[in-house]
């Protein structure tokens, strides 16, 4: 998923070129403090059309800036595919995107779905700002990028949607807002009818993370099915792990074969194993966080 922070370049002059017909002259050029982090870009000496966006030196997104439709991180190859094998590989979505950070899988989703209506959820609204300004993303309506708490846009949407994509982390974790058995529940009753919530989560030691998460969302979808590292459903290494979760069944044998494409193995979990490996397993709800969490912003960095 990830490549070697070294493999940064970044250019000399310490300025942000003026916009121009070349993408690279709108990526800034020094770091950027932003309302919560220090945002740098590095532009891949393997692919010079990938350019890397680091939040506090550690990978948060990657675009193509040649194309639109590449997905450099494996979760979002996952996402992505479990989109296309189950709504559709062409169809419009309306997606809410609960965390954005640079936007790179509202951008291939735009490119794949031509149509589509999407919102992006960004907790920092100079991050926001900022990749809106340096990356060519798709222009209102087409996507539009709020700066607001993901939980308080969830709770407080009015409009319905195809796919809920919970994708935000703070402290390289999920925030204890977005993992409770409400916000699930409010996530369901957002979704149009056939519609897809899904999780990017984490894990460091093996299924405990996970069991958790399927224990919480299994509450209120009858259908699962998660996309996950081998090696991290073992527990020997940190990384993402992908969860869906439907009213309709997921086509699993359709995204086992999407998912035995791709250049590096996962796992494809259907909802009867993971109810199974998260047997026991704690739901967590809105009582467990502390006063003052929820619809909560953690305080910018000075």
């Amino acid at each position: 998923m990830t490549r070697s922070k070294n493999n940064r370049q970044t250019r000399p002059d310490g300025q942000r070129s003026k916009r121009g017909s070349n993408p690279l002259d709108r990526l800034p050029t020094s770091p950027v403090t932003t309302s919560f982090s220090l945002a740098e870009v590095g532009q891949s000496p393997y692919r010079p059309s990938l350019i890397t966006l680091y939040l506090d030196g550690a990978e948060s997104s990657a675009l193509d800036l040649e194309d639109p439709t590449y997905l450099e991180f494996e979760y979002m190859q996952h996402i992505d595919l479990i989109i296309g094998a189950t709504l559709g590989d062409s169809v419009p979505l309306r997606a809410l995107h609960l965390g954005a950070a640079g936007c790179a899988l509202a951008r291939a989703l735009d490119a794949q779905h031509p149509g589509s209506k999407q919102l992006a959820i960004e907790l920092d609204s100079q991050l926001a700002a900022g990749v809106r300004e340096w990356f060519d993303l798709p222009p209102s309506p087409r996507l539009r990028i709020r700066a607001d708490e993901a939980r308080h846009a969830l709770d407080t949407t009015n409009a319905k949607w195809d796919v809920v994509i919970r994708d935000a982390f703070r402290v390289r974790d999920v925030p204890l807002q977005l993992r409770t058995s409400e916000c699930v529940r409010r996530a369901h009753e957002v979704l149009s009818p056939g519609g897809l919530y899904i999780m990017n989560s984490i894990a460091s030691t093996g299924f405990t993370r996970l069991g958790e998460e399927i224990a919480t969302v299994s509450e209120h979808f009858p259908h699962l099915i998660a996309i996950v590292d081998p090696s991290i459903l073992k527990g020997r290494r940190f990384g993402n792990i992908v969860i869906a979760a439907s009213d309709e069944e997921f086509p699993v044998a359709e995204i086992s074969r999407r998912v035995r494409k791709l250049s590096l193995p996962a796992s494809v979990l259907d909802t009867a194993t993971l109810l199974r490996k998260a047997a026991g397993s704690k739901v967590f709800t809105d009582d467990e966080l502390q006063p003052g969490i929820l619809w909560s912003s953690a305080e910018p960095s000075n």
